[in-house]
């Protein structure tokens, strides 16, 4: 029996299939095919192309799940307080995250020409996720509506989106303290830039 799964664990449900995949792409990142899946879910081939058609969409849930991820982690060790450096402090902290997942250097290892795309991308659900949730992040600054009603705002979860992947996508700076503190500043610097409109002044 595979260890994904066990007595009592509903095999089809679609929790238990993305947290096999994401488990799968700790190690493997995107060189995982569907018969993998399947036999670790403890399921079928057919039941899962009958869900989601093919591995590389139940991978692209499970990425969109591990963005997730890293806002969550970082809103638990460094929540932000909805102040400009607060918010900076907070993303930074989703930024390192990124980077230090295993999935992010599982995926640079399997697939360096995606990972290579990734730094570039401009549409796709991965792209979206991201957007949506920067966008949350920022919400503070603009309380009556948020980053729909302030189109200064908005245009900011794009660039703070774009200046990130450099700081995350670099699985390679971790382990080397002074590298990743360099990454981290350069983006908190950026991002500080960015939202300058939006801190107060004494």
């Amino acid at each position: 029996m595979s260890f994904f799964y066990g007595p009592g664990r509903n095999i089809y449900a679609t929790g238990h299939v993305i947290r096999t995949v994401r488990l799968l792409m700790r190690t493997h990142g995107l060189d995982v095919p569907l018969s993998v899946i399947a036999r670790e879910c403890g399921t079928s081939r057919t039941f899962l192309y009958t869900h989601w058609k093919s591995a590389g969409a139940l991978r692209t849930r499970a990425m969109t799940v591990e963005i997730g991820y890293a806002f969550d982690e970082a809103r638990r060790t460094a929540p932000s307080d909805g102040t400009v450096p607060g918010i900076v402090a907070h993303l930074t902290e989703v930024v390192r995250v990124v980077r230090r997942h295993p999935t992010t250097a599982a995926v640079a290892r399997s697939s360096p020409g995606v990972f290579s795309a990734a730094h570039s991308a401009v549409d796709g659900p991965l792209v979206r996720t991201a957007a949506d949730r920067v966008g949350d992040v920022l919400h503070p600054l603009a309380p009556r509506g948020g980053v729909l009603a302030d189109p200064a705002l908005r245009s900011r979860t794009w660039k703070i989106l774009w200046v990130a992947r450099p700081a995350a996508l670099c699985p390679e700076a971790v382990g080397d303290q002074e590298r990743e503190d360099a990454l981290d500043d350069a983006f908190g610097e950026l991002v500080s830039d960015l939202l300058t409109p939006w801190t107060p002044t004494d």
